[in-house]
């Protein structure tokens, strides 16, 4: 077999073709049986199908039969062997620089307190970050109540500037602001990874989480190699959380909820991740400060270059080859019962 040649993926299926031996013995011990019955003494052999309503198979006709449906079994066998040929080389995914963004899709990101809206300059961030990217792997996880993986760790960019129009604040069935179940969420992506890979998270928030213990797990993070980066988006003074559809939000109180940027509390979890804290404003320091921060493997560059072939596999030709051979058998059998049923209609009738 050359390189590129014909092959199959799991040849082991050809050892099917054993039972054609054993069923082609039992069809002739079965024909010689029914020739020597004894039903044979009491008519001759020219009258049997009137007899019995069918009629005996010639020997070429019986054999025939034999060799079609060994046919059939051998494309069946061919089939799930797997036959292919050709291939496509694809550049491994080797350990390097990943990161992943975790977006706040809350309610209290609809602040208007930096035009035009905390979510829209958050959108802006992860844009710029995409476009000044050329060292990192990233994935999008969108949280609020629940979290959301928008893309996993990917070389594709692409997929994560495309999907950022579709993400607001409407995700979220049920409103607040988990950040734990967002962490977690986030290290399983980063644990499928290879073990050498660089492993951060960047966290996209106002800050307007009330959780125990997120300072400590942000630390028990950073303690097995995955670091946490910030970026704040708000303002100090903050503003009114918008309601859906325009209403207000009203708090228990009565009175319209406020939401500001807690900058102390993402500056911690920032600290206790050993990452940076940097907020969100319209130059473009900040998200290069953040992916600065974030390339930070030992490996040579060299080692994203390895590749690994692909096959083209092709077993649907034994399976196209398969369905044609057996659609006319299907069609002389509808026949069959057509002609059948008009025989017993006409019976009935006379």
């Amino acid at each position: 077999m050359t390189e590129t040649g014909f092959h199959f993926a799991q040849p082991a299926w050809f050892w099917g073709l054993l039972a054609l031996p054993p069923v082609a013995w039992w069809r002739w011990r079965s024909a010689a049986k029914a020739a020597a019955g004894p039903v044979h003494r009491y008519a001759d052999a020219h009258l049997m199908p009137h007899l019995s309503g069918t009629r005996a198979l010639a020997t070429t006709e019986r054999w025939g039969r034999f060799f079609g449906w060994s046919l059939l079994w051998l494309l069946l066998l061919t089939a799930m062997a797997g036959p292919r040929w050709g291939y496509t080389d694809v550049r491994l995914f080797q350990p390097g620089d990943n990161l992943v963004i975790l977006l706040d899709v809350s309610r209290s990101m609809e602040v208007g307190d930096v035009a035009p809206s905390r979510l829209s300059r958050a959108r802006q961030e992860i844009q710029d970050l995409i476009i000044q990217n050329r060292k990192l792997r990233l994935g999008l996880i969108a949280f609020a109540s629940v979290p959301h993986v928008v893309a996993p760790v990917t070389e594709d960019s692409r997929t994560i500037l495309l999907s950022l129009p579709a993400l607001s604040t409407d995700l979220a069935r049920l409103q607040g602001s988990r950040l734990l179940e967002a962490l977690e969420r986030a290290r399983t992506l980063l644990d499928s990874l290879p073990q050498e890979s660089a492993r951060s998270l960047l966290l996209i928030s106002d800050g307007d989480f009330d959780e125990a213990g997120l300072t400590e797990r942000v630390r028990t993070l950073a303690g097995v190699g995955i670091r946490l980066h910030v970026l704040g988006v708000g303002s100090r003074d903050g503003g009114e959380v918008p309601g859906p559809r325009g209403t207000e939000l009203i708090g228990v109180d009565g009175a319209p909820v406020r939401s500001a940027l807690d900058e102390a509390q993402l500056q911690a979890l920032a600290e206790a991740g050993g990452g940076l804290y940097r907020r969100a404003d319209y130059r473009d320091d900040d998200t290069r400060d953040i992916l600065d921060a974030a390339a930070v493997s030992r490996l040579p560059p060299q080692a994203s270059d390895e590749r690994t072939r692909v096959w083209h596999d092709r077993y649907y030709i034994p399976v196209l080859l398969l369905m044609a051979l057996l659609l006319p058998r299907f069609r002389g059998r509808a026949r069959g019962v057509t002609a059948a049923g008009e025989r017993l209609e006409r019976r009935s009738k006379a």
